[in-house]
């Protein structure tokens, strides 16, 4: 994050740390606000995460919409967002008996 995103960052920590336990979770949008202003900084930048918060917050509003909204290209790895589930390497090949025996040392089945 660059140093004016950290600065900008500031106010946004504050409110979730202070404000937001009082006034409740109201939010219309997943992620909340406030944590869609810290990604957008992260991932853009102080002047177009800015821009893309800012955008968010005016989007937040009773005759607005609702729903899930990521931040646009946040997630570039693997094309996955915060919803997608996390990928295990160990997954990857489809078990078969020469796995296994790389596994165990040998075929017998002693690891079922």
């Amino acid at each position: 994050m660059t140093p004016l995103a950290r600065l900008l960052a500031l106010p946004i920590r504050a409110y979730r740390l202070i404000l937001s336990p009082w006034l409740g979770w109201h939010c219309r949008y997943q992620p909340t606000c406030s944590q869609y202003a810290l990604e957008a900084l992260e991932a853009h930048g102080a002047w177009r995460g800015g821009w893309l918060a800012a955008r968010r917050i005016a989007r937040c509003n009773p005759w607005g919409g609702c729903g899930y909204d990521p931040v646009p290209g946040a997630y570039k790895q693997c094309d996955q967002n915060a919803l997608s589930p996390t990928g295990d390497t160990c997954d990857r090949d489809a078990p078969n008996e020469t796995s296994m025996e790389k596994r165990n040392g040998d075929s017998r089945g002693a690891h079922l």
